[in-house]
């Protein structure tokens, strides 16, 4: 097993995300598949208008699970390097919310596993969306 410490890089922090930065922590010459997922905030969400999200993190647990998720993907699917950052705060339109960014030899696992990592992360990881709109504001997994 690869060394966490030089290909992982996870992030969660209340400041704009960095795609280039992503981007140059998974490129390597050995390399010839690199992968992003970059969530940002819509205005839409099924059918309503949507002014903007807040996202709010269980801050040291959500960084742990976000590690899990890098070094499973990294060694599930044979990648180089994985770069997971996400947002808290309140973000506007149109902000970044989350890049997942993989690295690999081939370019199937890098599609496998920066999908793996954004489901995954979406399920397990103590990150809450809190969704604004005209007529109201709500917990989006807290909603029936």
């Amino acid at each position: 097993m690869a060394d966490p410490t030089t290909t992982i890089d996870v992030a969660l922090r209340d400041q704009p995300l960095d795609l280039d930065a992503c981007y140059r922590f998974v490129q390597h010459s050995s390399c010839g598949g690199l992968c992003f997922f970059v969530g940002t905030i819509r205005d839409l969400n099924l059918g309503y208008p949507v002014t903007h999200l807040e996202f709010d993190a269980y801050d040291g647990m959500a960084v742990r699970e976000m590690e899990k998720l890098a070094v499973a993907a990294r060694d599930r699917f044979g990648l180089h390097a994985v770069a997971l950052h996400h947002r808290k705060g309140d973000l506007a339109i149109g902000d970044v919310a989350v890049i997942v960014a993989v690295s690999s030899v081939h370019r199937a696992p890098a599609f496998e596993g920066c999908e793996w990592i954004i489901d995954e992360l979406k399920k397990s990881v103590p990150i809450w969306k809190k969704e604004f709109r005209g007529d109201g504001s709500h917990w989006l997994n807290a909603r029936p």
